[in-house]
Formats: C-alpha cells, structure tokens, sequence
C-alpha cells in the first residue's frame, strides 16, 4: 500500500486510517483463560474485538486472516475449550439499549450483542418491563441468547425476541430474522444448526410487556415468593437470584459454565414407565405426548453429585454443573461429563445431551 503523507495538511486516507483503527484490536497468540467462566488456560490463534457493526463488516472485509476458522466468543460461560484454537476468536464489545418502539401495552428494545445479558435483564426490571425476569443472573452476553435459546423457570429468549442483526461472513451484509426466521427449539436455534458458524450477531431486538404476566409456577419459584406482599418483576427477578445463588456457584470462584447438560425430553409413556421405579422422578408436561425430566435428578440418582474426580467434579448443590476445582483441563472436564452421559444412560436408558459447546 502507497502511503502519502502531507504535513500540515488535514488530508488523511480514509482507507488507511480505517485500517489502523480496525486492525488495532487485533492480537495474535492470545489467552482465553479469563475468556471462559471455566478458566480453561489455552490460547487463540488470533483474537479481535469489535464494538460495532461498521467495525466487524470493515473487519471481515479487509482483515489477513479471512481463510482461517473463526469462533464467535461471548462471555465464555457456555464453553470448553479442549485445546489451543487454530483460528480467531471473534468478540463483540457493542453496547447499549435503544427503544425502536412503544405502546401503551408494550416496548422494543433493541440491543447491542455484547451487552452483558444480566445487566439487561435489570433495566428492564427496574422499568417494570416484563418478560425477562425469569432469566435472571444467567451469565452471558445478549449476543448469545438467540443463538441458544437461553431458558429458566419457565421461560425462554424467544418468548421475547422480536428480532435478531447479524452479520453475513461469507458476504459480510447485514441481514435480518425475525422470531420465525430463528428456528426456536429447546436451547436451540437456526444458528446452532444450518447457519452455525455462518453468522455474527450484532444486535437483538426484544418484545417486553409494559404490563407484565408473572410466570411464577416453575419450579420452586412460587415458594421463594410466599412471604411476599406485592409480587412484581422485582422480586420475581430477586426471587430467582436468590434461589440460583443457592444452587450455582459464583464463577469468580470456582470455575464452572452452569448447568452443563439439557433436560431431556421423552414420551410422556417412558415417563410412567419409569415412574413405577422411581416415583419421585422430576417432570414437567411440555406437550400432550412429551415430558421433560430434569437431568439434574437424573445425575442425582445415580450417586454423582458433589462427587470429586481430581481436578473436576460436580457441584455439591446442583448435579447439573460440573466445577473446574483447579487447573483442570478442558479435556478433564469433557470425559468427566461423557462419563456421567453414560452412566445415566445405563441407570434409565435416557440420552442427557451436554448443553455446553465443546471446541
């Protein structure tokens, strides 16, 4: 590339100076430990940052490394890295909440993917904004909750989403999906499936009721709330921060990613089948024919909660989550979960699906 500089001259080449400005936030060779809530010690090929959509579009157009793998990276907190990342890894940094629209009945907000979800989950509280309270204190970035269909007590991202911006890799055009365009299934959507790895989201737009229905019957929601005079979605939010307090542990201090496996669900037959040996088995009716078990009683049962393996092991207050107990691998904590997989399987001849991604 010529490059002409002119002093005192307040010509500056744009190409250029986009250039400098864009590629600054790229590193090589870079560590992902404080980049996932296991605190997995590998490094990344390459690592780039961006903060809004016009950077990520220059970025993928102009970027050296447009042949390699590239790994979209949230908050880490549903991730196992099982070795170094022969790629880039691709970050949003792109905040803020807008309002598109509003209604006596309801709002749209539209948000920026790296906007941390809880945070956003709190603004709408404090506005009376209903929808989102049951998704409370899940770690993450807004980025990621279309792409998983993130989902507790009751409620899932797209009982809310209204519509999801991303990024074309391939052709690095801004396109658009609205809610039937995503593909919802239980933590699952169309950029888990057919466009995985195709796409980066920049912005979601949610729906939020200005009058809220409480969901409250999921769980032991209900019970947190007993004591309670008036229920809102402040303390239906703080009702479901204390109880994921109980049962989480903090990744700050002791790394984990959550609940680690999906909630299978089965035919409502196989429930009652099992039901004649374990009476007490945990379900949940999701349609007329299917019921979904919870896999943390499933886990439970088969004697491996709290248990220690090492380096790894699982949470001595909710089977779900496996725990990094300290310099563990990411491979360690991959064969534990297979183990516990299997042993499932062998107790109830049920498939308990990990939820976590595996890189």
């Amino acid at each position: 590339m010529l490059i002409h500089i002119v002093i005192n001259s307040t010509f500056i080449n744009v190409q250029l100076y986009n250039l400098y400005r864009f590629m600054d936030k790229l590193f090589e060779n870079y560590c992902l430990k404080k980049h996932n809530t296991f605190g997995i010690d590998v490094n990344t090929k390459y690592y780039y940052e961006f903060s809004s959509t016009e950077e990520i579009v220059f970025f993928l157009r102009e970027n050296p490394v447009s042949n390699i793998k590239k790994l979209i990276l949230g908050a880490g907190s549903n991730i196992v890295f099982t070795k170094d990342f022969d790629g880039i890894v691709i970050r949003p940094r792109d905040r803020g909440v807008q309002i598109v629209e509003e209604t006596k009945e309801t709002i749209l907000l539209k948000v920026g993917a790296g906007e941390v979800w809880d945070n956003f989950v709190n603004y709408c509280c404090k506005r009376n904004y209903g929808g989102a309270e049951n998704l409370s204190l899940i770690p993450g970035m807004v980025g990621a909750t279309p792409v998983q269909n993130i989902g507790a007590y009751g409620v899932e991202a797209k009982d809310i989403i209204e519509e999801v911006e991303a990024v074309n890799i391939d052709t690095q055009e801004i396109e658009k999906f609205n809610n039937e365009d995503c593909k919802f299934e239980y933590r699952n959507s169309i950029f888990k499936k057919e466009l995985k790895g195709k796409y980066i989201v920049t912005y979601v737009t949610y729906k939020l009721s200005k009058t809220p229905i409480l969901n409250i019957n999921y769980g032991k929601v209900k019970d947190e709330l007993k004591n309670c005079i008036n229920i809102d979605v402040n303390s239906v939010r703080e009702a479901i921060i204390n109880i994921r307090n109980r049962k989480l542990p903090d990744p700050e201090k002791i790394g984990n990613a959550g609940s680690f496996f999906k909630n299978p669900i089965i035919d409502n037959n196989r429930t009652q089948e099992l039901k004649i040996d374990f009476s007490d088995i945990v379900s949940y009716k999701v349609s007329e024919t299917k019921d979904k078990i919870a896999a943390g009683w499933l886990i439970e049962q088969c004697g491996l909660k709290g248990k220690n393996f090492g380096k790894v092991g699982t949470y001595k207050d909710q089977a779900l989550v496996i725990v990094n107990y300290g310099d563990a691998t990411g491979n360690d904590i991959f064969n534990l979960a297979k183990d516990i997989q299997q042993t499932v399987y062998d107790k109830f001849g049920i498939i308990i699906d990990m939820e976590v991604n595996i890189v």
